[in-house]
């Protein structure tokens, strides 16, 4: 059994930084053994390989009322940091799925808002309503109580709409800490649930045992092995496919341009409430997060896989970026702090500007997150219809439509053109560190423009993981003019050659007669001339001097 395997220290979880699972002690040495660690990690990109093939990942979705620890035991499953955890009830709104391994079985998670069936408020519904398209994709589902608090009515009536969908049923009774707590466990008997485990999902204790006992429904164990198999092949065919491309390198030694990656990540970023969800929702076809005028509504990065035309997309929407003034509650700026953190883990973000509003001071500090972290750019012109409809309204003499409009929209529609080049070039005077990211514009509500973003992605794509070979570069350089980059004389470097050395962002070493930081002006002009020679759409462009020898 893999304990033989587990390092000591990682038997001795105690906190809730470290993302093990421990299963409790039990006198029978034969049940000891079987109890030990089982391997946790979660698959990363494989999973998605392997699910392009038409095999899916079996689903587990964790389910319970507000503030019962389902967010802890989800990333305690997960292996990592993936949900936002606090003391705050109702801080997960939408689904949150990640892959995870357990003792060699591969599976999906996912996490769900806190239900409370009766609760008619918009958000409470919402995460209801959520929660059901998770629960119809399940395999298997756990409910998680609070072992500490005394068993209330909306578990009974949570438990009671569960037990209708027929599907196999975990109770895992959370945050009992030590042996002396498990007889509280007993006391959600009465639920009706035969499947009940104690656990403690801050220092993973008992959770081990509990996922041994959902491995043993048979659609787990066998969907998780049909994956297996569709991996290894994936992994067969991916690697005959790069055997292929090498040995297309022609003599020169000019390698042919690197393919569009099998899985682009692309993180939807902006200021709160300028439509991100909406656009998710639109580019996955389904209602994947909650979606309401109140700003700061999508709190976790809500990610999901999409193919079109034998091309895998996983979006992610992140929550609205806000400036640390602005943020009160420990979820918000939690949220702010992980919506950055997805950005860094993407390959290209969509900036989503509210096209009424215009660019603001935030939305520049935004994309300057998006700009410094070497992340691809495309700008999103959201509401795009607001914009044309007050400009025909103006010029008929009418009413604007003022009711979907906030009052400081309201003034800056006015001040806003219905000319998509004169607004492009006004974004762009707003936004010029960011010239060489294409700008589109749509209507997320309306589902105008938004298939173009598809072809845009591919696109940006491709130009991220451009590579240019020496020689090229080289040849490339004989024909530049540094006398036409104004740089004063004692800053002044002579250039040898140069060379690409990585991408994804395009990254070029400079080699130069002594080592020097390129003076802003080189630096322009030489990444407008690359730009100029070979494109590198959507995609900044990094330059590293180093000297001769």
């Amino acid at each position: 059994m893999p304990s033989a395997n587990v390092p000591p220290d990682l038997r001795q979880a105690s906190g809730p930084s470290d993302l093990t699972l421990k299963k409790k002690k039990s006198k029978n040495p034969e049940t000891t053994a079987k109890s030990a660690l089982g391997s946790l990690r979660a698959p990363g990109s494989a999973a998605s390989e392997a699910a392009a093939s038409g095999t899916a990942l079996p689903l587990l979705c964790i389910v319970g009322r507000p503030n019962v620890g389902k967010s802890t035991l989800f990333n305690r499953i997960a292996g990592r940091r993936r949900a936002i955890v606090g003391d705050e009830p109702g801080i997960t709104r939408d689904r949150l799925y990640s892959e995870a391994e357990w003792d060699g079985n591969f599976f999906r998670l996912v996490d769900t808002g806190g239900i409370v069936p009766d609760d008619d408020d918009f958000i409470p519904s919402e995460i209801f309503r959520q929660a059901r398209f998770a629960l119809d994709e399940a395999v298997a589902i756990v409910i998680v109580v609070d072992g500490r608090s005394e068993l209330a009515g909306p578990d009974m009536e949570l438990t009671r709409l569960l037990h209708r969908t027929g599907k196999p049923l975990f109770l895992a009774v959370n945050k009992i800490d030590s042996g002396k707590q498990e007889h509280l466990a007993e006391n959600f008997r009465t639920l009706g649930i035969r499947n009940l485990y104690p656990i403690s999902a801050e220092h993973g204790i008992g959770v081990g045992e509990l996922l041994e006992a959902v491995f043993e429904i048979p659609d787990m164990k066998h969907k998780s092995e049909a994956w297996k198999k569709a991996k290894a092949a994936s992994e067969e065919l991916e690697l005959s496919h790069a055997v292929r491309e090498e040995s297309l390198e022609d003599s020169d030694g000019e390698a042919f341009p690197a393919a569009v990656p099998a899985e682009i990540k692309v993180a939807i970023i902006g200021r709160p409430n300028v439509g991100k969800s909406t656009l998710l929702n639109q580019l996955t076809g389904a209602d994947r997060s909650i979606v309401s005028p109140i700003a700061g509504t999508t709190r976790d990065a809500i990610d999901e896989v999409v193919e079109r035309n034998g091309q895998r997309f996983r979006f992610i929407d992140t929550a609205g970026i806000r400036r640390k003034g602005k943020t009160k509650l420990m979820a918000e700026k939690l949220s702010v702090i992980m919506a950055r953190k997805h950005l860094e883990d993407a390959d290209i973000a969509l900036l989503v500007i509210d096209a009424p509003e215009g660019v603001a001071a935030l939305d520049a500090h935004i994309a300057g997150y998006a700009h410094e972290s070497g992340r691809s750019v495309i700008v999103v012109v959201n509401k795009w219809d607001l914009v044309t409809k007050a400009a025909a309204a103006a010029s008929h003499g009418t009413a604007p439509v003022a009711s979907r409009l906030s009052k400081a929209a309201r003034r800056q529609t006015s001040k806003q053109t219905a000319d998509r080049e004169l607004y492009e070039q006004r974004l762009r005077g707003e936004l010029k560190f960011l010239a060489y990211a294409p700008v589109l514009f749509v209507s997320a509500s309306m589902g105008r423009g938004v298939d173009q973003v598809f072809e845009q992605v591919v696109e940006v794509a491709a130009e991220r993981n451009k590579r240019i070979s020496t020689g090229e570069m080289n040849r490339f350089l004989k024909h530049l003019d540094f006398e036409r980059a104004p740089v004063p004389a004692r800053q002044q470097v002579r250039i040898y050659y140069m060379t690409q050395a990585a991408v994804a962002p395009p990254t070029f070493i400079l080699f130069c007669d002594r080592v020097v930081k390129l003076h802003f002006s080189y630096q322009r002009y030489l990444e407008n001339q690359i730009r100029a020679a070979f494109g590198f759409v959507g995609t900044p462009i990094w330059i590293k001097t180093r000297g001769k020898g």
